[in-house]
Formats: structure tokens, sequence, C-alpha cells
């Protein structure tokens, strides 16, 4: 937040988040989960060429190795949410105004450890097959 109130991005950010919870609201039980993958697909078609890329191999890691993980758009953005509540998300840099695109867990994901330190997100430009294992190794322990 700025020092004169929310930034251009964070307002933009909030009105996605309220459209988000108006959209859900109107969705009937039966339908929700497959519009709110829509949603997602829907977002990541939209993104800029590297982040879509990026998006897009983020979105298979999670749908094939958290399959519990439900997809949804989370302040306009992919995110993946156990019960409602999101345990990880995808954020485009080029939305953000920022050179790279970020990867993180929230409070819900199962990360902790008894060091005091673990992972809440990382800095995002490629997919290497290194951070693909990251990533996989990650969202697999997010939910166990």
């Amino acid at each position: 937040m700025s020092r004169n109130g929310f930034s251009e991005e964070e307002r933009a950010a909030m009105k996605e988040r309220a459209a988000e919870l108006k959209r859900e609201a109107n969705r009937g039980r039966g339908n929700k989960a497959a519009a709110e993958e829509l949603d997602v697909l829907t977002k990541i078609a939209e993104m800029e060429p590297p982040d879509r890329a990026i998006a897009e191999r983020i979105h298979a890691i999670v749908t094939a190795n958290a399959p519990e993980l439900a997809p949804k758009l989370w302040y306009g953005q992919p995110a993946y949410a156990r019960k409602g509540k999101v345990v990880c998300f995808f954020r485009s840099g080029h939305v953000d105004n920022e050179p790279y695109s970020t990867f993180g867990f929230t409070a819900e994901a199962n990360l902790a450890d008894a060091a005091g330190l673990w992972p809440t997100s990382f800095a995002v430009t490629e997919l290497s097959d290194e951070a693909t294992n990251m990533i996989t190794a990650l969202v697999k322990k997010a939910v166990s």
C-alpha cells in the first residue's frame, strides 16, 4: 500500500476478488468445481506468453500431484484450495508489474518444519527440470 492509499494493482486485485466472491455466490453446488477450474484455465489463457507457459506447467503439476486441491481464482490469479482454503497459488509477474512470477504457499500448506524455516513463495522466471521437481515435491508435502 502506498502512502496515498492502495496502488492501481492492489485496487484491481481487490475488484477481481470481489467479482470472484460474487460468482461463487451465484453458482449452484453441482457446477462450482468445474466452473472454478474453467475460470482458472481462462485466466491462464489470458496471461502474457512467458507467464502463461509457467502457469500451465504449474497447473499441470498441482492437479497431477495434489488432486484433492481444487483450482480456483484468488485475487484474480490461479490458486489451489482444500475445503475452500487456498494452499498454493500462482501470481503473474506481468500483472504485478514484477520481473518474475511467483508460486507460493499459504499457512494452509503443510510445509512447516522443526527448524522453524520453510518456503512460502518463490520467484519464477522459467521452470527447469530441477525447479519442476522442487515444486512437485513441495506440492506433495503441502497436502500430506
